[in-house]
């Protein structure tokens, strides 16, 4: 007997698809008429075939040109800067020699640019971190421009890549489409002994060597950082979804069974072509409302990266469907918290997937109405499949239904008895504008801060300030012009450590700012992606030294404790950011920054403001 749907799910899914009729009915529009013309290999031109097929062996050519047997592409966004990445380096050899064996064949359509968060933050580079989201979901749209696939992988695991991934791949949604992990490197330094040790050197107790130290044996091989940051929210978000094969996200990399479950990979998407005898199933039959919701669901009850609050929403809006704060917050409310992985906790993927991982946590949510399970994924109709997870047997891939119980309920439970009643995100609100808050890592205690506004327009400068001893105090930290057009909308995960520092002497602390924290962000609270931003002259702009703010995690409230009246007479005088034009390639996206939409609607130039 099927669980009935949660009423608020089905209430908030229902708003949605309203809401979306227009822009879902034009884009489902446009993916029956290219399914409906198919690839072009039947009637392009000799020359542009010849094109296809010049540089692939005589066997591939002769597949190709008699177009019997299905052609993937493959969309890489491999390079050895990232951890992450790094093992992607011979999945197209993987890719293609098991495709032989298959009867298919398979190329390696585009690659498309990956940069390193870990790498660039508290940098110049990290200004670019955001708008390499629309330069990937370009790039992959690219590569498939050449119309000569039947299905395509997308190889990608972290933060801008898979969104970028994803909202190119959705507009050839006619495509057979699976997305094909890498997954997490094995447990190093924990996470928690990490995060000591940069507040030790944030207060100068340690020196340079010691914090290198500790940082390299946190991240230490191949493989996606172990921190449920918004790398592997994207992995759980994928599998959520049903673009992922079951079970696959948080498998190590260069492990027996990562190697078959990448093979599958390619076998699945095959099978969804249609061509070898089983039903087709594109992507624009997997990407639906009920899909972005269960998106939605996993993030919350897994207490997922706050960059998904923009992230989700560009990625809904390029199939069509559009979502917006308000219904993370009342899906918040009745979701629960099941798992507890670092910055919510102390343990990592590696832990989480071993007590019991994402077949544990989607059963407990579509036993408990939580979930929609009539959806259409790579694995077919219904997300039953889902509820298994991968394993070998005789040195084959095999399935084997997950455990009812958690192999660990310090880090995975069930809904009967969860971390917390509701899902780690609030959205706040009040006469600064509109903005969220991570509290899933936030201890109760330190949910509701009311202190003086510290304001700054540069993370720089609120990192002197701690550096000379001058903020030892409670406060609240302003750091504005941090949004999508003054520059980039920047990550500000270098003042987590002072901070924290500040917290644990016992002072009442929190943030507010219109940038973005990393998705590894956690203890302090902090409210972000605050919209209006000040270059658009939201209020955070009149903010002023001394003023008095309360951030209410419980009651969702964000408020400036300056009159109306007294508001409105303050003039605002924007700093000189002529400096954010120049330098680091960031000249290149001076369009971008003009033409950003506001967090909430995904700052995204590509596809506009909601209506």
């Amino acid at each position: 007997m099927n669980t009935p749907l949660n009423p608020t799910l089905a209430r908030v899914t229902q708003r949605i698809t309203e809401r979306s009729a227009d822009a879902r009915g034009a884009y489902l529009a446009s993916m029956a008429a290219q399914r409906k013309n198919g690839t072009q290999r039947g009637g392009m031109g000799c020359a542009n075939m010849a094109h296809t097929t010049a540089a692939l062996p005589a066997s591939d050519k002769l597949k190709i040109h008699a177009e019997r047997a299905p052609h993937v592409g493959v969309i890489t966004a491999y390079n050895d800067m990232l951890s992450a990445h790094q093992p992607y380096e011979h999945y197209p050899e993987l890719i293609r020699g098991h495709a032989r064996a298959l009867g298919a064949t398979a190329q390696v359509a585009g690659g498309v640019p990956a940069m390193c968060d870990g790498v660039t933050q508290g940098a110049a580079g990290m200004e670019l971190s955001l708008f390499s989201r629309d330069v990937i979901a370009l790039a992959t749209a690219v590569g498939l421009s050449h119309n000569v696939f039947d299905a395509a992988l997308m190889l990608g695991v972290c933060d801008k890549i898979v969104p970028g991934l994803f909202m190119g791949a959705v507009q050839f949604g006619h495509l057979s489409t699976v997305f094909v992990p890498a997954g997490p490197m094995t447990s190093g330094l924990s996470n928690d002994a990490k995060a000591k040790v940069r507040q030790q050197y944030a207060q100068g107790l340690v020196g340079r060597d010691a914090l290198l130290e500790s940082e390299a044996q946190a991240y230490h091989s191949p493989g996606t950082c172990t921190f449920y940051g918004t790398a592997n929210s994207n992995q759980m978000l994928m599998e959520i979804m049903g673009l992922h094969l079951p079970g696959s996200s948080f498998v190590n990399p260069g492990t027996e069974l990562r190697e078959l479950l990448s093979k599958a990979a390619l076998e699945r998407a095959l099978a969804n072509t249609g061509k070898t005898g089983e039903a087709a199933i594109c992507m624009a039959d997997i990407v639906s409302e009920k899909t972005i919701v269960n998106g939605i669901i996993g993030l919350l009850a897994t207490g997922g990266s706050t960059n998904h609050t923009i992230h989700l929403v560009a990625m809904a809006r390029a199939a069509g469907v559009l979502i917006d704060w308000d219904d993370f917050a009342e899906l918040s409310a009745v979701v629960p918290l099941l798992a507890r992985v670092y910055p919510n906790g102390s343990a990592d993927v590696n832990h989480f997937h071993a007590a019991g991982g994402m077949g544990f946590l989607m059963q407990e949510l579509l036993s408990n109405g939580l979930l929609h399970g009539d959806v259409t994924t790579v694995m077919g109709q219904g997300l039953a499949a889902y509820t298994n997870e991968p394993c070998l047997k005789h040195g084959a891939l095999a399935w084997r239904p997950v455990s009812s119980q958690s192999g660990d309920t310090a880090v995975l439970r069930t809904v009967a008895e969860p971390f917390s009643a509701d899902g780690g995100l609030r959205l706040l609100q009040g006469n600064l504008g509109r903005s969220v808050v991570k509290v899933s890592a936030v201890k109760p205690e330190h949910r509701v801060v009311r202190a003086q506004a510290v304001v700054v327009s540069d993370q720089q400068d609120l990192l002197a300030l701690f550096n000379a001893g001058e903020i030892n105090k409670d406060l609240i930290a302003v750091v504005r012009y941090q949004g999508p057009r003054a520059n980039g909308m920047p990550e500000l995960h270098k003042l987590t450590p002072p901070l924290a520092v500040l917290q644990d002497k016992g002072f009442k602390v929190a943030l507010v700012t219109d940038g973005r924290m990393s998705g590894a962000s956690g203890k302090v609270p902090a409210a972000i992606h605050l919209s209006p931003e000040a270059l658009a002259d939201g209020p955070i702009a009149k903010v002023m030294d001394g003023d008095w703010i309360t951030l209410d995690c419980e009651r969702g409230v964000l408020e400036l404790e300056v009159d109306a009246a007294t508001l409105a007479a303050r003039s605002v005088s924007h700093p000189d950011l002529s400096h954010n034009a120049h330098g680091t390639g960031r000249e290149l996206f001076g369009l971008f920054r003009t033409h950003a939409s506001t967090a909430e609607s995904g700052a995204s130039p590509l596809f506009g403001d909601r209506p």
